[in-house]
């Protein structure tokens, strides 16, 4: 029998390769993780995982490389195995991936969900979704604000975007603004962590989420997982939420791992039924019933308000919204957009001929953006183009469909509004009712 390791790349895109590396791989004596690929996001390739996270089998780190050198990698590093580990790919997406690999000679596979959750001796609630863009943020903010008027002291830990320092970022606590300066989080990073902390709560992330889960049981009576994309929970959860969207009906049951998430539900928030066609609401419902037919269903609004809507009314307005919604999330449409036509904008300018640097590849990767703007902030250059371009746009106001101020770190040359959307619960079960229930 030989005693010659397996060896192993991670395809990933700087969160859940790291993560499956650490819960199944780090200590395993019969594999070798040679590799991590990247893909999804910029730049996050040409970076080491360091020897301090990687463990005391990888002294020198674990190389990070981009995917589309895969089929070289596999044959340069003579590579017998290639794992899965990253969201919100369609199907056609991950037999494409799989058949490079296996056309290679490499095994493709994918790891179990309970194989990568950690179990808490707190009891833990997961909101996750079928795709980027459901509504997850503002479904988990209800979330903890029904626990934390029960009485409960509540800790959030966010899906991974470690997309700087990779040691630095091994377990990141956020309760201040100033903590999101200190971690030098990025505009991405923001959007996820400052509506926690401007509702008064705590929220972790990071790399080792082993770790993290220490820290936040300190000081926790219930644990939320905050996912990212439609990953799946990186934790147990006692009771799982799942948001999906009927402006995409049919991608609950057609990409990875969303359709994991969805099968999995405890509870099914089907979210912007205001926005949605009653024909698109009926086929979630009915995939519901053939693929999860023991969930509990809420239906509910993504309610929307603005700082002032005479700066939209009437007005050439450039609309900017969540920037991975509108690219891997392959929406053309946020609340920005829905925001500027209720409120009754005369135009929503395209930004294309503004364009300028990394907003540019931005659009040419992504050519079936719409007339909007995607708030890609990955780092400080994405962040200076995106303020360049939006300060080249020929419009009276900038309508701001983030789920931060982007005015606050980007100078704006003319006048703007903020959109803000919480989750509207419309009918019986809702929320407050399904999780009291489950405090008992």
């Amino acid at each position: 029998m030989s005693n010659k390791k397996k060896r192993v790349i991670i395809l990933g895109a700087a969160g859940r390769d790291f993560h499956n590396f650490n819960i199944y791989y780090r200590d395993c004596e019969t594999t070798e993780v040679v590799a991590f690929t990247a893909a999804q996001i910029p730049d996050i390739e040409g970076r080491l995982y360091p020897p301090n996270l990687a463990g005391k089998n990888y002294p020198k780190g674990i190389p990070i490389f981009a995917e589309q050198d895969l089929e070289k990698l596999i044959k340069e590093y003579e590579v017998d195995e290639c794992v899965l580990s990253y969201s919100d790919l369609s199907y056609e997406t991950v037999m494409h991936l799989g058949s490079r690999v296996l056309a290679s000679g490499a095994k493709f596979s994918m790891l179990g969900s309970y194989q990568t959750m950690y179990e808490s001796s707190k009891p833990v609630i997961s909101i996750t979704a079928v795709r980027t863009g459901c509504g997850k943020s503002q479904t988990t903010r209800a979330v903890v604000k029904l626990l934390r008027d029960a009485g409960k002291k509540v800790v959030a830990v966010r899906h991974p975007m470690p997309y700087g320092d990779l040691e630095s970022q091994r377990v990141q606590r956020f309760a201040t603004i100033e903590d999101l300066h200190k971690f030098k989080c990025t505009i991405e990073e923001m959007e996820e962590y400052e509506p926690h902390i401007a509702m008064g709560s705590i929220i972790y992330a990071g790399i080792d989420y082993e770790a993290i889960l220490k820290e936040a049981e300190k000081e926790a009576d219930v644990i939320v997982w905050d996912g990212g994309n439609n990953d799946m929970p990186f934790y147990k959860p006692d009771l799982s939420i799942v948001v999906v969207d009927p402006l995409r009906p049919g991608h609950e049951i057609s990409y990875y791992p969303g359709e994991v998430n969805f099968r999995m539900a405890d509870i099914i928030v089907i979210n912007k039924i205001d926005s949605a066609y009653p024909e698109d609401i009926d086929f979630v419902l009915e995939n519901i019933r053939n693929y999860n037919p023991n969930a509990n269903v809420i239906l509910a609004a993504s309610a929307i308000k603005v700082d002032d809507s005479d700066l939209i009314k009437n007005k050439r307005v450039l609309v900017i919204e969540d920037g991975p919604t509108l690219t891997h999330g392959e929406m053309d449409i946020g609340a920005g957009v829905v925001a500027a036509k209720r409120f009754g904008a005369k135009e929503i300018i395209d930004p294309r001929p503004y364009i300028v640097g990394t907003i540019k590849q931005t659009f040419q990767i992504y050519p079936d953006i719409g007339n909007l703007l995607p708030a890609m902030g990955y780092g400080e250059r994405q962040m200076k183009d995106l303020e360049i371009t939006i300060n080249n746009t020929d419009c009276d106001t900038v309508v701001i469909g983030t789920p931060i101020n982007l005015a606050r770190f980007i100078k704006i040359n003319k006048p703007y509004v903020r959109v803000y959307y919480e989750l509207a619960e419309i009918g019986h079960p809702n929320l407050q009712s399904l999780i009291k229930d489950f405090l008992k």
